[in-house]
């Protein structure tokens, strides 16, 4: 049995999807979950830029003594995973492979959607992952930068959440896709609503998906906490009315309250 905790990091608000996902599924696990609000979005930042500030929050959360590290952002996962590896000897996983996975397994035919917004569709992280597991997948990926924002609004079950749905996924749809990877944290949120409109879609949750990958990897490695009670501690950069929404939604008014924390280069 290992008591240490998990550490979760996302570059805002919609990790807290993955965070939620893995307090479900290990409910006896420790969490510190990061959200690096402040900085958010990470997708308009460059390489160097993404690879430091994930380093800057690793070494946060190594120095709170964690068995494994999660990278909730599929920008950071894009592009600042391989580093994170290769410099922490304990286990450190990323969205983007997880969510590859489990679309192959499922998938209907070979054909795999990909939604995400635009900086994670130009990466072809996804593309990427889904070829080097099975090159005779056809992925379609589309951009949908609009649904951050409707899901930060409070937007997740509106009729125009569903119109800007159309708007998005139609082509895919037409092109016969059936396997769909949200590939972003915050689109889980909107789940209910895309099958509203294309009720036979499979929607790949990647924070789901992670979060069965977590479990695997802890049984494998023995590092399972296996009669802890539920303990998450919440950190974010900056603290903000939409943070503060769906902390909520998730968890709760209830005693997880959500601490501001700083975490830069002197850490």
């Amino acid at each position: 049995m290992d008591k240490r905790p998990i550490g979760i990091f996302d570059s805002g608000v919609g990790g807290l999807t993955v965070c939620k996902a893995i307090e479900e599924i290990l409910p006896h696990e420790h969490i510190i979950y990061f959200g690096d609000t402040a900085r958010f979005p990470y997708g308009t930042r460059s390489h160097e830029t993404v690879i430091r500030y994930s380093r800057e929050i690793t070494d946060y959360l190594t120095s709170r003594n964690t068995k494994m590290i999660v990278i909730a952002c599929n920008t950071a996962s894009a592009v600042a995973l391989e580093t994170l590896k290769r410099e922490n000897s304990i286990p450190v996983i990323g969205v983007i492979e997880a969510g590859a996975r489990a679309a192959c397994s499922r998938r209907r035919g070979d054909i795999i959607g990909v939604i995400g917004t635009r900086a994670t569709i130009n990466s072809e992280s996804y593309v990427k992952a889904i070829k080097k597991i099975n090159s005779a997948i056809k992925v379609i990926q589309q951009q949908a930068t609009i649904f951050v924002s409707l899901t930060e609004e409070g937007w997740v079950d509106d009729q125009i959440t569903q119109m800007v749905a159309k708007k998005y996924l139609q082509h895919l749809y037409d092109a016969d896709v059936r396997t769909l990877i949200l590939g972003c944290t915050h689109f889980p949120l909107l789940k209910k609503t895309i099958n509203s409109v294309y009720p036979d879609l499979d929607l790949i949750d990647t924070g789901v998906e992670i979060a069965y990958e977590v479990e695997a990897i802890l049984k494998e490695k023995n590092l399972e906490n296996s009669d802890g009670s539920r303990n998450i501690e919440l950190y974010a950069s900056d603290i903000s009315e939409t943070l503060q929404r769906l902390k909520e939604v998730f968890f709760g008014n209830n005693s997880t309250n959500i601490q501001k924390l700083i975490i830069d280069s002197k850490i």
